[in-house]
């Protein structure tokens, strides 16, 4: 029996690859090149457009556990990542560039995978996985809401930070350093006293726009909130935010700095790098305009300015099973940031869950176990978990994992236990054949 994959993002790949892998034919559709969405500008697959992080990489972090699920499960997506791996301090960040084209070529190339360049409108026929984004194409869009009884979307902003070119910027204002010095230094951080970060704040909340159809404060999603919606939450909100200066000592005076801006490189060759937690949208001249008031960066080169997008996601709760797949039909699923879970790991994750209980299903075996014990499982059991009465998109956590059941009082040594805990279950089902 073949499988139908919508989209080539993180979640899609993912996807084929595990049904692909379980002898499973897959016809994989991607309207790229054909077709770009706002968001995206490579033909290459599992373009990473918000950020270049995959974020912390320590099990001390519930998204460090999820990505140690993920290799142990075989992931496609992670085992580019760190064949594509540059420094990030304590993060696991890749080179862009070379990922997509990486995950491309291993998705091309294997002999389960018809790749077709063509848009989907209409929901095809199952077994499907729908994984197409929080950027869905219009017509998918309507069509997957008609298919639900037009009650099955809500959506939200979010926000992609400014790019800059290494060179342009003045590395006597600039010093390379890892918050608590963990890791290696690498981020290069750029200082601001106490005048001109209030300097810097007051133009931010006053600095204009760009014009986003139907954008309030309230919509934007709070795991990628617009740095000038930020700063318009109180004078110090960025210092305790994307501009502290906690664990960083800057070496021209040996002392904390009042705030920081950090750069993080964005690609293998460290000449671009990305503005952490800056995601915009306002005017890009107002961009210009306002992030050269930083003073390492008053002759920044912008290579890509920040942009502001729409996301769609589904009322997963009433929608789909811990699985992932339709309550009414379990032959049509779901994965990504369509579902409401948030982040590169977290959709491959959903991704991943949806096409090996595809799989089991197709080929009559039992559905996989991934328990509450497990991030994979855990994720799966928040976004179906029918007494969320207000559902937002969600990172990992562990306040979604099962509790120990002996308490840990040192919350490292708590989430360490609940890492290896996991890490046990996960060995066991991998052992198991999943």
């Amino acid at each position: 029996m073949k499988v139908t994959v919508v989209g080539a993002g993180l979640a899609g790949c993912e996807a084929a690859w595990q049904l692909a892998c379980r002898g499973i034919d897959v016809a994989l559709y991607e309207m790229k090149p054909k077709k770009m969405s706002p968001a995206h500008h490579s033909p290459d697959f599992a373009e990473l457009v918000c950020s270049n992080s995959l974020r912390g990489d320590r099990l001390e972090n519930a998204v460090g556990l999820l990505k140690e699920e993920l290799r142990r499960c075989g992931s496609l997506i992670l085992a580019c990542a760190e064949a594509t791996r540059v420094e990030a301090g304590g993060c696991l960040a890749v080179d862009r560039g070379g990922f997509a084209k990486m995950v491309t070529e291993k998705i091309r190339n294997h002999p389960n995978i018809t790749v077709i360049s063509e848009e989907v409108t209409e929901i095809p026929e199952a077994p499907v996985i729908i994984a197409t984004g929080p950027l869905t194409s219009d017509a998918l869009s309507e069509a997957i809401g008609h298919y639900f009884g037009d009650t099955g979307y809500l959506h939200f902003f979010d926000a992609a930070a400014p790019l800059v070119t290494a060179e342009s910027v003045d590395s006597s204002l600039a010093w390379w350093q890892s918050r608590y010095d963990r890791g290696t230094p690498d981020y290069l951080n750029c200082a601001l006293d106490k005048e001109q970060y209030e300097q810097f704040v007051r133009e931010l909340t006053t600095a204009e726009e760009a014009e986003v159809h139907g954008f309030e404060d309230k919509n934007v999603f709070e795991g990628c909130m617009p740095v000038e919606v930020m700063a318009r939450r109180g004078p110090d909100t960025l210092r305790y935010g994307p501009m502290k200066p906690v664990g960083l000592k800057d070496p021209r005076t040996g002392k904390e700095p009042y705030a920081v801006v950090q750069l993080r490189q964005d690609n293998a060759a460290k000449s671009v790098f990305n503005l952490v937690g800056f995601q915009t949208h306002l005017k890009f001249g107002e961009q210009k305009r306002v992030f050269s008031m930083i003073p390492a960066l008053a002759n920044a080169e912008f290579v890509r300015y920040g942009v502001m997008h729409q996301n769609t996601f589904l009322q997963s709760p009433k929608l789909l099973d811990r699985y992932y797949a339709d309550r009414r039909n379990p032959l049509v699923a779901f994965a990504g940031q369509m579902t409401g879970v948030e982040g590169y790991v977290e959709s491959t994750a959903s991704g991943y869950l949806a096409a090996v209980a595809m799989a089991a299903k197709v080929q009559g075996r039992p559905l996989p176990d991934f328990p509450k014990e497990t991030a994979i499982g855990a994720l799966g059991l928040y976004i179906s978990d029918a007494a969320i009465e207000y559902f937002q998109p969600m990172n990992v956590n562990f306040s979604i994992i099962a509790p120990l059941e002996k308490r840990v009082r040192k919350k490292s040594e708590k989430n360490l236990a609940i890492s290896q805990r996991s890490l046990d279950i996960i060995d066991t089902l991998v052992e198991s054949g999943i």
